[in-house]
């Protein structure tokens, strides 16, 4: 059975096949942000979906405050839940809250991103926004001797990433990985560190930060944002850092409503085969706009934004369109752990339906009758089931829950499996194991499943 937008899911080139089995067909990456992989779940959604996101900007005490007013307004949780480590007195003593919230929704299933509006290397924490604070200016001589190893304010940039080290150790010491966007909207001159093309421009500072708090003090769990704002689209090679420092390009949306056909063509032109992201909006994007730009991963609406600048009935649109990834739609199977009733050999265990990786696959011995079954790691609700068939897929099969693994209840049941990319729905149930019963084999080989993904859409 499967779902109109399935057609959607782009096949992924995977290594050649064992000469063990049969031929190998192309395996759609499972959608799931997990909590050990969240690239791969973002590689995976890219020109599938896109997760709705909601930051949480001032104050640091209260970072859930815009989360909340999403959910309030549209009974949608966002997929992805921003703070900001900011400059002023209160937000700098409320920053490790900020970080157990990250903790916390990362915890949750949340994708977590990060940002900075830091305070210049000329002046010491807590700033201004304005006065000598963001929005000033530093001189070329300035800019030049920042961007000097072991210069005065070289190094005195180094102390001031020192600042957050210990938060973003904290995160790491607790399995988070991050989405960071430092010196966001660099192709703009608004802020202190944004506006200087070229090679020793904003960009080199991008790298510097990147190489210090990455080699240098070993903060691995981020997924590095490279940034821009939607002026100048047709000069981001003058501040694209290289492809070994970005995991995923963005753009923030302030002069404009929505990316027109040309900025998106500047970001895939510049991205390749990396994710794009709206890493700030003030206007929610409509769902048919992200289905004329499908290869959008997530945005991510600014702060009070949300309220000001959008209505309910637009914001619950959005939410709620079916190409939207909201906090419940996530895959709850992600990670989990699986388990066989048989494996054609140890290259294929069960484990690699759940692991969100791109060429992993689990396979059965040559025989009928076998199956696959999911510790969801509690009782969860799910209404939706996603199987991604190898070319050795099952003619007739069953989804099966159970609290026990006792007492099995099936949900779902067919005679008639083609293989492919199964989407199957059926009516909200609870369960903590789900188990995917292979009755009759499509060929001589066994059963075997690139991945499985369960939701509550």
């Amino acid at each position: 059975m499967k779902h109109p937008w399935i057609a959607l899911l782009l096949p992924l080139a995977l290594a050649a096949c064992s000469t063990t089995t049969a031929p190998e067909v192309a395996a759609p990456q499972a959608l799931s942000p997990g909590q050990s992989s969240v690239l791969d779940y973002i590689k995976s959604i890219s020109g599938k979906y896109t997760i709705a996101g909601q930051h949480n900007r001032e104050p640091n005490s209260d970072p859930t405050k815009w989360t909340r007013y999403i959910q309030s307004t549209t009974g949608k949780t966002p997929g992805l839940w921003g703070g900001d480590f900011l400059f002023l007195q209160d937000d700098i003593n409320n920053r490790q809250t900020m970080v157990n919230q990250a903790k916390a929704q990362f915890k949750s299933g949340a994708v977590v991103a990060l940002t900075w509006h830091v305070c210049p290397p000329t002046v010491s924490e807590p700033c201004n926004w304005d006065s000598g604070g963001i929005l000033s200016h530093l001189s070329d001589a300035q800019w030049s001797q920042l961007i000097t190893p072991g210069s005065a304010l070289n190094n005195a940039w180094k102390v001031r990433l020192d600042k957050i080290v210990p938060y973003l150790q904290d995160l790491k010491n607790n399995g988070v990985q991050a989405l960071f966007r430092p010196i966001h909207e660099m192709n703009d001159g608004w802020s202190w560190w944004g506006g200087r093309p070229g090679v020793n421009g904003s960009k080199k500072l991008y790298q510097i930060t990147y190489d210090y708090l990455v080699k240098t003090k070993g903060i691995t769990n981020l997924i590095w944002v490279w940034n821009v704002k939607d002026v100048g689209m047709d000069r981001l090679a003058d501040y694209y850092p290289g492809a070994d420092y970005v995991d995923v390009a963005s753009v923030d949306m302030w002069y404009k409503d929505f990316p027109t056909s040309s900025d998106y063509n500047s970001m895939l032109s510049i991205a390749g085969s990396k994710p794009i992201a709206l890493a700030e909006v003030g206007k929610v994007p409509s769902p048919s706009q992200l289905t004329s730009q499908p290869r959008w991963a997530y945005f991510m609406t600014w702060a009070e934004y949300a309220q000001t600048v959008n209505t309910p009935a637009t914001l619950t649109a959005t939410h709620q369109a079916a190409n939207v990834l909201t906090r419940d739609e996530l895959n709850i199977a992600y990670g989990r752990p699986a388990a066989a009733s048989s494996v054609e050999s140890s290259s294929y265990p069960a484990s690699n339906v759940t692991d969100g990786n791109l060429t992993t696959r689990w396979s059965s011995a040559f025989s009928d009758n076998q199956s696959i079954t999911i510790d969801l790691g509690s009782q969860r609700t799910f209404n939706n089931v996603q199987l991604a068939w190898e070319a050795s897929y099952a003619k007739s099969y069953q989804i099966q829950v159970s609290n026990d693994q006792t007492t099995w209840s099936t949900v779902y049941s067919t005679t008639a499996g083609d293989g492919g990319n199964d989407s199957l729905s059926f009516t909200a149930t609870s369960a903590r194991y789900i188990k995917i019963q292979c009755i009759t084999r499509s060929n001589a080989y066994g059963f075997s499943l690139w991945d499985v993904s369960v939701f509550n859409k």
